[in-house]
């Protein structure tokens, strides 16, 4: 498995194991095995993500950041997405199940994400509209507790 520039190996994702399996290879048409369906399976299927691969690839090509496109980077590119999207979304809910609550709004998501460290380090300098604050209370702020009260 090739190292990728984060921690984690793509292939250690569920949804990037298929990425070997994408690359495309050039074939002769045979007579055995090319039986064609009517149904055009996309890209996002094939890969096994929810994200949109073939608008991704779009965005890439439209936002001019390099020349060319690669057939794997906007894979890629929809499966971090949407590992990001699941993991805070899984957070929220949780936030959301803690308020018992059944809809996960702007507030669970700051909540989620601010309690979460590695996610609080990715997103420290983003602001969520409706978010709020964390409640946070200084120390010098709290009643000092007296010796009284303690014995």
């Amino acid at each position: 498995p090739k190292l990728s520039p984060w921690k984690f190996s793509y292939t250690s994702v569920p949804f990037l194991r298929n990425l070997d399996s994408l690359s495309c290879k050039m074939s002769g048409k045979g007579k055995k095995g090319s039986k064609k369906s009517g149904k055009s399976v996309s890209k996002s299927t094939k890969a096994g993500l929810q994200f949109p691969v073939g608008r991704i690839a779009r965005f890439l090509k439209q936002g001019r950041y390099a020349k060319r496109v690669g057939s794997g980077s906007p894979v890629y590119l929809a499966a971090v997405l949407e590992y990001l999207c699941a993991e805070i979304l899984e957070l929220a809910g949780n936030a959301a199940k803690d308020h018992k609550k059944t809809r996960i709004i702007p507030r669970h998501v700051q909540l989620a994400i601010r309690n979460d460290e590695e996610l609080n380090k990715y997103l420290g300098g983003v602001t969520i509209s409706s978010g709020g604050v964390m409640p946070n209370i200084h120390q010098v702020l709290l009643p000092k507790k007296s010796k009284k009260s303690e014995a």
